[in-house]
């Protein structure tokens, strides 16, 4: 179950708000606990047999690194924190352990396989969805206990709560549990939070099923015309995907913000207009922001950052982009794409931070985007020889200019394109910005949101394109 989906919205989501408000603000979480397995096992319920043992597993190691750390007094213990290595390392390997079955068997033994005389049989699992953004906020809790960035949780259904929050689930964005430590315990709702929180809720679901749908579906008439499309066919095709994964991705971050201020959270933006980025490195920091801030204080800083040599900052860089990468996925596209990243970006930090400086501003942001075009390429197509050959078709002009059938797509999908185009913009933020506090806005607001819903939900029930990007992740 996802939330662009009308049983979700109009029986889950409903009668979890009506319950929740109705249930005594003390009860509210172990009803959420149990709300949250519900969504998470709705459509794999053995699943949440795993989901509880990562609570468990976590629950434990936090106590016990916490435990080691203070041994028995209120005051962390000369040497408690050599102490708390021991439960700290065990926790750690036994998640990657649990991430690397479910996820990365069939990729691990299929590497194997390629040393000759060695041909081990494949192991078939299904893929625990978001098991990669769980796996990694429940990781980054231990660690932050071991740090002391973040206090114990004593309650295991307020922890087993953070971890399987239904809203930023099984699409983000990953939360810390030092982000909400004090909003699991002490949160307060309130009408103007639950009123921010529809309106952010409409304006992801309007991104996903009025944008992302429609550039995806573009992107698949483009693919199915193949050679035909002609180099301007072919970039246009890309383009498509670029728009496509960026709404689908951001609306269902936009969604979870939106839930969470329903239910009294607060949780830290995701996606901050990242196609308008004149270099790779800030592409980097306003795309998917809360993984690139988890690989950056849980990885690239614990191996030295940038407070070591050149070469060694050189390596620590390509380790963070191959980890990258593979978190993405279970195949060899995702290494490619996370490396070709690390690579992009040493030569930036190292090469051309002073020349892309001196440049004009419209130069810089073509540099930046036909960089990410290309990496959209890459992360797409699994098969070697398809991405290959789609590379090529973006430069051989041999196969025209633009084919018929791609010139008929992209008149088709040219308005929604140029919708797409301007809402990667902050336009509408800033003009929304500055009529916000006036007393009328309640009215374009409320025709807005109502609007979008209703247009949503009726494209929600006649489209048969609505697909799930991250059952990867």
């Amino acid at each position: 179950m996802v939330f662009s989906n009308p049983v979700f919205m109009f029986q889950y989501l409903a009668l979890t708000l009506l319950v929740y408000y109705i249930v005594p603000r003390k009860g509210r979480n172990l009803f959420l606990f149990f709300i949250n397995l519900l969504f998470y096992g709705w459509g794999e319920p053995v699943m949440v047999l795993l989901m509880l043992l990562s609570i468990a597993i976590n629950y434990a190691g936090g106590y016990f690194v916490d435990k080691a750390k203070r041994s028995g007094g209120r005051h962390a213990a000369p040497g408690g924190k050599s102490r708390a290595r021991i439960p700290l390392i065990i926790t750690i390997i036994v998640d990657i352990g649990i991430l690397a079955f479910f996820k990365y068997i069939g990729l691990i033994i299929s590497t194997i396989n390629l040393i000759p005389g060695v041909d081990l049989p494949m192991i078939e699992v299904s893929l625990p969805i978001g098991i990669s953004f769980y796996t990694f906020q429940t990781m980054s809790y231990v660690i932050d206990v071991y740090r002391d960035d973040a206090p114990v949780s004593l309650n295991p259904i307020n922890f087993g709560t953070y971890v399987a929050l239904f809203p930023q689930l099984i699409a983000g964005p990953i939360v810390r549990y030092k982000d909400v430590a004090y909003q699991i315990d002490h949160r307060v709702e309130t009408l103007d939070q639950f009123n921010k929180g529809v309106k952010l809720f409409v304006v992801g679901l309007g991104k996903k099923i009025l944008i992302a749908n429609q550039m995806g579906a573009m992107w698949e008439a483009m693919r199915a015309t193949g050679e035909a499309n002609g180099v301007l066919g072919s970039w246009f095709g890309i383009m498509g995907y670029a728009m496509q994964i960026y709404f689908d991705f951001s609306g269902y971050s936009d969604m979870a913000c939106g839930l969470g201020n329903m239910l009294g959270f607060e949780f830290l933006k995701n996606f901050d207009y990242p196609y308008i980025s004149s270099t790779v490195t800030e592409f980097w920091r306003r795309w998917h922001i809360s993984l690139s801030t988890w690989f950056r204080e849980y990885v690239y800083i614990p191996l030295g950052g940038n407070r070591c040599k050149i070469p060694r900052q050189i390596f620590n860089l390509m380790v963070v982009w191959f980890c990258t990468g593979l978190w993405h996925g279970a195949s060899y596209n995702f290494i490619l794409w996370g490396l070709y990243y690390g690579i992009i970006l040493i030569i930036e930090k190292f090469l051309l931070k002073n020349l892309l400086a001196k440049l004009p501003a419209v130069i810089r942001h073509i540099y930046t985007i036909f960089i990410f075009l290309i990496g959209w390429v890459i992360f797409f197509f699994e098969d070697m020889g398809e991405m290959g050959a789609f590379l090529a078709s973006l430069f051989n002009f041999s196969d025209g200019i633009v084919g018929t059938q791609a010139l008929t797509i992209i008149m088709r999908y040219i308005v929604i394109f140029a919708i797409a185009v301007a809402a990667c913009t902050p336009l509408g933020a800033t003009i929304y910005n500055k009529f916000k506090d006036k007393g009328f806005m309640w009215l374009p607001e409320t025709a807005y949101c109502a609007g979008v819903l209703t247009v949503a939900v009726a494209a929600m029930v006649q489209q048969s394109y609505n697909p799930f990007l991250y059952f990867r992740f």
